[in-house]
């Protein structure tokens, strides 16, 4: 069963056999019906009288009667009859502040099929065209993006309004992998892939690929599925350029768990809902959790190398420190098994499933009679693409 619930949610995620095969680049070209946009509901804004009462301030009368005397203030702008508030704003009575709660907004996560020509910046010097001017509007907060991708680099791109979630996705001691299909000039040799596995050096230190299996090509071109755990400036590009290969075309089809869906479009995206996000908050916190184990395991073996006092050795019998320090971790293969244990499941060989293919799939079977339905220009219906 299991089985083929992940044979079902692999058919809904763009695989990198798809992008060698060509498949990638002519589901993109295909007219396909519009579908409903799905936006997840705003967070509840209650009115200002409301929680001013439940503040203990007064009556909601007595709030209102405050309020048309102009003794209330909202973010420094005076606050009106059935004036709502939300998580953030700042409410002052008679110039005093007031503590009051409301709870956050859900974190919302959007997944943005990036086409090349776009930058992932608010603010472009160069007037370029930005993926976030394509992104729905936020009443409350911005979209962080989750990493970046560069001009040319297209595939799957993230954003989140939450910044905790944020930093949990891209952060590097997280770990999180990310996968690329690569097509390069010219084929890397036995020497030069090692070199790429072991690390290359670059400006800002050595970098290596965790994986890089090849997928055939055309001519001098030729096609590799890499996956990478941070996500430096133009780190695929530069690592490929120091092993003599110019990279001519680059595609991000999976972030951490999250898979790039078959069948969204480029320049469109399509929001998680909220057990998909659960899953990816899951998911990056158990990534987090063997990073954070390591480095309290690593301060507690530098304050035990610090607090250990040299003996001199006892005639007859083998000192504390002629012991293989090592122990059990020097035999063949036990420190590559330690670091598979760590290390995450690729979720294109195994069955643990996809993160996004449930939303995607159920936006799809919502399509109905009223196909297109939602505001925003015709691109804008088909899952969100540009406002």
């Amino acid at each position: 069963m299991k089985q083929e619930q992940a044979d079902s949610q692999a058919s809904l995620a763009i695989r990198f056999e798809d992008v060698v095969s060509g498949q990638f680049d002519a589901e993109d070209t295909q007219v396909s019906a519009p579908l409903k946009r799905v936006l997840a509901p705003q967070p509840e804004s209650p009115k200002l009288h409301k929680v001013l009462a439940q503040a203990g301030m007064g009556s909601r009368l007595e709030m209102e009667q405050l309020i048309m005397e102009g003794r209330i203030t909202v973010n420094n702008e005076p606050a009106h009859i059935g004036q709502r508030v939300q998580f953030g704003d700042h409410v002052k009575v008679n110039g005093k502040p007031i503590r009051f709660r409301i709870e956050p907004p859900p974190a919302r996560v959007i997944a943005y099929h990036k086409p090349a020509g776009e930058v992932v910046s608010n603010d472009d010097p160069q007037n370029r065209p930005t993926v976030f001017r394509k992104l729905p509007k936020l009443f409350q907060g911005k979209w962080q993006a989750v990493g970046r991708l560069d001009l040319n680099t297209e595939g799957l791109l993230l954003f989140t309004s939450s910044g905790e979630l944020a930093n949990n996705l891209m952060h590097p001691r997280f770990g999180l992998e990310r996968e690329y299909a690569v097509r390069v000039l010219g084929a890397l040799n036995p020497e030069e892939k090692q070199r790429l596995l072991d690390g290359v050096k670059l400006d800002d230190g050595l970098a290596n690929f965790g994986a890089i299996e090849p997928g055939g090509g055309e001519g001098a071109n030729c096609w590799y599925r890499v996956t990478i755990s941070e996500g430096r400036n133009r780190e695929v590009r530069r690592m490929f350029e120091a092993v003599g290969h110019a990279v001519s075309r680059l595609i991000r089809i999976r972030y951490g768990a999250m898979v790039l869906p078959r069948g969204l479009k480029r320049g469109a995206w399509m929001e998680l809902d909220a057990a998909d996000i659960n899953a990816l908050t899951q998911k990056a916190r158990n990534a987090a959790a063997p990073a954070a184990a390591e480095a309290l395991r690593s301060e507690a073996q530098e304050g035990q190398s610090r607090a250990r006092v040299p003996r001199s050795p006892l005639r007859g019998r083998r000192p504390a420190g002629g012991r293989n320090q090592a122990g059990r971790n020097n035999k063949p293969g036990a420190n590559a098994g330690a670091a598979a244990g760590n290390a995450q499941p690729d979720p294109l060989k195994t069955s643990f499933g996809y993160i996004g293919a449930d939303s995607f799939n159920r936006q799809r079977q919502e399509q109905g009679s009223k196909r297109g339905a939602g505001s925003g220009s015709s691109g804008g219906r088909r899952l969100g693409k540009s406002r």
